[in-house]
């Protein structure tokens, strides 16, 4: 059975026929987070209701555990010094692991509440971090603490380190879940993840133009995920978008059409392009975290 479905013939280009999806690791609860660290040759997920990272050496194949108890961490990125920035559900706050490997919180209120349970992160390349904040880490004791919202309701927002200032950038979400620039800046694309937990909620990504001023503006729906919600994704150097859906990732081109499928047996929370070329796929799908080797590279993040 073909691990792929090639909706768009377009999506062929971006296929390796020798290559297969591989299984890295198994055994996890709730697989989230892949950052690829290229210096070190390494990966490293969340496994958020086993309150842990997990650690994956690409030389030796090896997993060990990365950090424990890891604060129900979720999503991770990199800034732009190489240093881990992590959401924690448990902890409701976004920390930054410098390299001595102590911790720094670079977010956890706002306006002087606490936060719901911060997601997914990006950092751009003016050193801001920008998360979104849905309220999964606080909706029961498994994926965090359960708790009632402070803030009462779920936004996006943007945190200045330098400063510790936190901005609301949107607040029309359902459950803003996971979120990435285009290689250029100009446009974040953002999902909502509602449909989570009611059938009528939305289950759509939606893009955002960045004006010179750092504002979302022009708002509008790129593509819906069906089967499923859209999770955590990452974009390509061509313009697609690859995301985390409930059959595994479905890849869109620049302009929101679905061109194809990688296929997995499990939903896939969030995925990231990784090794020496950027063109390896990691793909952490709840118990799971596969790869596979594509004709692309991911864009270059830190």
């Amino acid at each position: 059975m073909a691990y792929f479905d090639a909706i768009d013939p377009r999506f062929a280009r971006y296929l390796i026929p020798v290559c297969k999806l591989e299984i890295l690791h198994t055994g996890m609860r709730w697989a989230e987070g892949p950052v690829y660290f290229a210096d070190g040759r390494y990966l490293v997920l969340s496994d958020i209701p086993n309150n842990r990272m997990l650690r994956w050496d690409e030389e030796t194949g090896h997993v060990s555990v990365f950090r424990y108890p890891s604060g129900f961490s979720n999503g991770n990125t990199r800034d732009r010094e190489g240093r881990l920035v992590t959401c924690e559900h448990g902890n409701r706050r976004v920390t930054r692991t410098e390299p001595d490997g102590s911790i720094t919180v670079l977010a956890d209120r706002f306006d002087g509440k606490r936060l719901n349970s911060p997601n997914d992160v990006v950092v751009k390349s003016d050193g801001t971090v920008w998360f979104t904040d849905p309220p999964y880490g606080i909706l029961t004791d498994y994926e965090g603490h359960k708790a009632d919202s402070e803030i009462g309701g779920c936004h996006v927002y943007c945190c200045d380190p330098r400063t510790g200032e936190v901005t609301k950038v949107a607040g029309d979400f359902v459950k803003p879940n996971g979120l990435a620039f285009s290689a250029d800046e100009r446009q974040l694309f953002i999902a909502d993840s509602g449909r989570s937990h009611a059938s009528d909620a939305p289950h759509h990504i939606r893009v955002f133009d960045v004006s010179d001023d750092g504002r979302l503006v022009n708002d509008r729906v790129f593509a819906e995920i069906d089967p499923g919600i859209p999770d955590g994704f990452r974009l390509d150097v061509d313009g697609n978008l690859w995301v985390g859906a409930g059959d595994g990732v479905h890849c869109f081109d620049a302009g929101g059409q679905l061109i194809g499928k990688i296929l997995t047996p499990e939903a896939v929370a969030n995925l990231t392009f990784g090794g020496p070329k950027r063109n390896r796929l990691f793909i952490a799908a709840t118990s799971t975290l596969y790869a596979v080797f594509v004709n692309t590279r991911g864009i270059q993040v830190p």
